[in-house]
């Protein structure tokens, strides 16, 4: 046999005489196999240098022991320790984690998905951009958990958004900011929403008023594009929608000569790496990022090995505000 060639089962199968199904059987299921044939298969193989393909024979018992985990942007640290809680986890049950980043772009998520569930036992969406009804049509497919997002009849795990947008108000209110602004991120975002409709609701009962700007794109850059809309405006004090935004804005009124915190408050959402380092440090709603990871495959393949529907209440996580340089009380006079 040429040299430069990989043997294959075939070629296994011919050099010991058998059919190629007893090849397989030898390395899948052993048992099936007179055992002195077996032994003599496996030592031809090695002698060939052939090396079973354990994905090949996973696939037809979908036993594959390889989990899906969706990522809108996997340059943003929020998913940093997402990922890192949901492979600690998966690697806890023997399980291989393959991520997928989809560019904040539902049809690249729906491709993306079309081309790993022959290959995954579950799915982890993390903040996905695609529609309930998508999400629940792939989720018929393959066990599914969501992140950060509520459907009906599906497993999720998500952070208090509520109240830690509550406690973002209220800060700011404590530190006398009667005008708030809102930068909003991506429109298909479940937790944009509910961030907004928390906040709403804390101004109402704090008699604050409370204005929302964008939707901008959820990354530094969003955040600088943000920055003349503030600039321009009479909020004293901004709650962003994740802390690239905040970031982005921060660094963009420094550019305009808009001082942080002096002339407008900032808060963030998620309490990246970065949000501690960076001038001024950010206040900012901190997320239990390696727990929701973690949680979320515990979640997913707890589903997997019951015989009973999974539990499909939402599983909440804690959200806190992480008091930073970048709020203060608010001056008696805006800068012009």
């Amino acid at each position: 046999m040429d040299e430069r060639k990989v043997p294959t089962i075939y070629d296994v199968a011919a050099a010991c005489g058998v059919a190629p199904s007893t090849v397989s059987r030898a390395f899948s299921r052993p048992g099936r196999v007179n055992a002195e044939t077996a032994a003599r298969i496996r030592q031809v193989a090695e002698e060939m240098g052939y090396r079973a393909n354990p994905l090949a024979r996973a696939l037809p018992t979908g036993k594959t022991s390889l989990l899906a985990l969706v990522v809108s942007d996997v340059t943003n640290p929020f998913y940093f320790e997402i990922i890192r809680g949901a492979e600690q986890a998966a690697t806890e049950a023997d399980y291989t984690l393959l991520v997928a980043d989809v560019h904040e772009s539902a049809t690249a998520e729906r491709k993306a998905l079309e081309r790993a569930l022959p290959l995954v036992e579950g799915v982890v969406l993390g903040t996905s951009r695609m529609s309930d009804s998508a999400i629940r049509v792939m989720a018929q497919q393959r066990p599914t958990v969501v992140l950060n997002r509520v459907l009906t009849g599906i497993p999720s795990v998500i952070t208090d958004n509520a109240r830690g947008a509550r406690r973002a108000v209220e800060h700011l209110a404590s530190l006398e900011h009667r005008n708030i602004g809102y930068l909003a991120g991506p429109e298909a975002s479940w937790a944009d929403g509910m961030r907004w409709r928390a906040m709403r609701e804390a101004a109402e009962m704090l008699d604050l008023r409370v204005q929302r700007f964008g939707p901008f794109a959820p990354t530094l850059t969003g955040g600088g594009e943000a920055a003349p809309v503030i600039a321009a405006s009479n909020v004293t004090a901004v709650v962003a929608y994740n802390d690239l935004v905040a970031i982005g804005l921060m660094r963009g009124l420094a550019a305009l000569d808009v001082r942080v915190p002096r002339d407008v408050s900032v808060v963030g959402f998620d309490n990246i790496f970065g949000a501690e380092i960076c001038s001024p440090a950010l206040t900012t709603v901190a997320a239990p990022l390696a727990a929701l990871g973690k949680y979320a495959v515990q979640t997913l393949l707890a589903g997997m090995s019951s015989r009973t529907p999974p539990q499909v209440r939402p599983a909440l996580l804690p959200a806190e505000l992480v008091v930073r340089d970048s709020t203060a009380r608010r001056a008696r006079r805006r800068r012009s």
